[in-house]
């Protein structure tokens, strides 16, 4: 590949690095000698600590992802990198090319589950997620002496590698109907490798194509808008559950045989179940926002739960330093050590999950009502400026430092008293607060809602939860 060099050196934009990768809003804080800068510094880094100097590029399904891409690649390459240009697909490809290839790093070009004028990049160095202090040390190296080397770029097609990999050792022995939302996603790129060689399914497939404009709906399987489409899908064609993508494909959205949304803390018990069976008393990590009966839960299946901070990179790095073969978070990052690589990867997640239903005779409805019955709300997303999130975080902490009940802060305010628990933390990805509350009784649930809602007005943030 010949790329004119049509790029320059740009300082960035503090806004767009953020604590697990660099996202901003394209031609606004964020264009083509932003991908390019991004790629003489962290080509940089990886060529300075490593021998070979190789790393993998790949990009998702929005518009402005090919040019960020290119921009990119050249910039890697002119800092003396051996690139591999994978070409477009789902952001857990790029994670598994890094193994497939064995390769010093990674770079994804995405804008992940943003809106359509988003974009950004995901890296990883080493087998190690590259974010915090890792991004911020970029921009230290914006005005250095950076040499112009001669690096290469090859182009690679893995998608038949990637897929086979996710279906190894799936093995499903009973009939399913299942419906996959791709939401014109990157996952749309290796979907019909995977359904077609996945045994004792029916597969139906909407917003296959992948498309940057999201012509059905927006690709965050997380609110439940979203779902909607899935939702009609599992329930005209009478299928045994439905799977969503967000728009990189690295978090999973669940419907049930009933089309009721199973959230992330909710399938994760049915797969934290057939973890316990294979290991002995298996460290299990859950973000902050997952339900207290996950937490219990694992306790009675001889788990040990740990409650973490959100995050994916977070999560994947506590998982190698405790030795964890599963962990996941609320938004539907999920992630398997025991017989994967431990990052994020919601088609291989997917695939765990029939393998579970597969194997036994109980609906994914039938397997959720076992479990003590909870009111809760989504995650909550609430739109602050960016300046003013973090500060606000800590002028509730100091409110409620003496509030009653068991107060854990590693991550926001989580408050645990006899009501249920509530939550309250700044987003690390947007410039919103996000919150949620649960309860084993709806008139408590209420109550946890007016504390939240109390205290955000208090640092001026007039909100009303939809009850």
């Amino acid at each position: 590949m010949v790329l004119e060099n049509k790029y320059t050196l740009e300082s960035f934009d503090p806004q767009v690095l953020r604590e697990y990768d660099i996202r901003g809003i394209v031609g606004k804080n964020l264009n083509e000698n932003t991908a390019y800068t991004i790629g003489r510094t962290f080509g940089y880094i990886v060529k300075s600590k490593t021998s070979s100097g190789s790393v993998v590029t790949g990009f998702d399904g929005r518009l402005t992802s090919p040019i960020l891409h290119l921009a990119l690649c050249q910039g890697l390459k002119e800092s003396g990198i051996q690139v591999i240009d994978i070409g477009m697909g789902p952001t857990p490809m790029i994670y598994f090319a890094h193994y497939h290839f064995n390769s010093d790093a990674a770079v994804m070009v995405t804008g992940s589950h943003n809106p359509k004028d988003y974009n950004g990049f995901k890296m990883v160095f080493q087998k190690h997620s590259f974010f915090a202090q890792d991004i911020q040390d970029l921009k230290k190296l914006v005005n250095s002496d950076l040499e112009v080397l001669k690096g290469t770029i090859v182009k690679h097609d893995i998608t038949d590698d990637y897929a086979n990999r996710c279906l190894k050792n799936i093995k499903i022995k009973n009939e399913l109907k299942i419906a996959w939302d791709i939401a014109n996603g990157a996952m749309g790129e290796i979907i019909d490798k995977v359904v077609s060689k996945l045994p004792n399914t029916e597969n139906i497939i909407i917003n296959k194509d992948v498309d940057g404009n999201f012509p059905s709906h927006h690709p965050d399987p997380t609110i439940p808008e979203n779902m909607q489409q899935l939702i009609k899908t599992v329930l005209d064609n009478k299928c045994d559950l439905g799977l969503a993508f967000d728009g990189d494909g690295d978090r999973l959205g669940v419907v049930d045989n009933q089309g009721r949304i199973i959230w992330a803390d909710q399938y994760m018990l049915i797969l934290s179940k057939e973890i316990a069976e294979l290991y002995t008393n298996p460290k299990i990590i859950m973000d902050i926002k997952c339900s207290k009966v996950l937490f219990d839960e694992l306790k009675k299946m001889n788990c040990e739960p740990i409650i973490y901070r959100t995050g994916h990179s977070h999560i994947k790095e506590k998982m190698k330093k405790v030795d964890s073969p599963f962990s996941g978070e609320m938004s539907g990052h999920v992630c398997y050590g025991d017989d994967f690589y431990g990052y994020d990867d919601a088609m291989y997640v997917a695939l765990r999950l029939l393998r579970v239903l597969g194997n036994q005779h109980k609906s994914l409805n039938e397997i959720i009502l076992e479990y003590p019955k909870t009111y809760s709300t989504p995650e909550i997303r609430i739109d602050v400026k960016e300046d003013r999130k973090f500060k606000i975080i800590d002028e509730i902490k100091k409110r409620l430092s003496d509030h009653k009940g068991d107060i854990i802060d590693i991550d926001g305010i989580r408050i645990q008293n006899d009501l249920g628990w509530f939550l309250i933390r700044a987003s690390n990805t947007q410039n919103q607060l996000t919150c949620r509350a649960e309860s084993t009784k709806k008139e408590n649930l209420l109550s946890l809602i007016g504390l939240i809602e109390e205290q955000l007005l208090l640092s001026d943030i007039n909100f009303k939860f939809n009850a």
